[in-house]
């Protein structure tokens, strides 16, 4: 692949004055390949346009949008079958709100406060397919997640995981990354990376949130 290959990104956000500031940061942020910024929109509706027009890699979204929200704008993404990642800038800091957005397909989140800290790391792990959240509040998402999968009913569909499947999916839960997982489990990343593969098939999903989210449908963290 070529390692200079740029990583198109657009920005949806309705704040313009926030918006020229994240333009200029991003211009000199440093991660793993050049960044192109390929559209800004401050409405879902020029958004999707834009992500059809566009497929950018990568979506910077804001949870408050001119006549709509942030939630509105993930589901409308999943409905035209976006398959980029979505990272969410947010003013919001409240569990909920970093709950909501997660379960409905983003890969991370940021806060607008932090971005000049949490940025640059956070594009690095949601590009690598692996969930962002602050380290202040990850732990209480995902407890918050587990607190779900006890109150649902699990849906009855035929799924048949191995024991390391499961194992590699309880430590997916736990936000942690492919290197972490192979230390938990005393493997090497590659295989991991083929367990996650499986897995992934299995639950019929793309990305780790997606399966997280699938899991706690199925009841499969209980």
């Amino acid at each position: 692949m070529n390692l200079e290959q740029k990583l198109s990104l657009m920005i949806v956000d309705d704040d313009e004055r926030f918006r020229q500031g994240l333009v200029t940061f991003l211009n000199f942020l440093s991660v793993d390949r050049p960044i192109e910024i390929v559209g800004e929109a401050t409405t879902v509706n020029r958004a999707l346009e834009l992500t059809m027009q566009k497929h950018p890699d990568l979506i910077l979204l804001d949870m408050e949008l001119t006549g709509s929200d942030g939630i509105s704008a993930l589901i409308a993404l999943k409905e035209i079958a976006y398959d980029g990642k979505i990272l969410v800038l947010s003013g919001h800091q409240e569990d909920k709100w970093i709950f909501r957005a997660m379960q409905v397909g983003a890969s991370g989140y940021v806060f607008k406060s932090r971005v000049a800290t949490q940025l640059g790391e956070a594009i690095k792990i949601v590009m690598q397919s692996q969930i962002y959240l602050p380290t202040e509040v990850a732990s209480q998402f995902f407890r918050r997640f587990q607190a779900e999968a006890a109150l649902m009913t699990p849906t009855c569909l035929p799924l048949h995981l191995t024991e390391r499947e499961r194992e590699v999916l309880h430590w997916l839960t736990q936000g942690a990354s492919n290197q972490q997982i192979s230390q938990h489990l005393y493997v090497t990343v590659a295989t991991v990376k083929a367990h996650l593969t499986s897995i992934f098939e299995k639950l019929k999903v793309t990305s780790r949130t997606q399966a997280i989210v699938a899991a706690v449908k199925l009841g499969l963290l209980r």
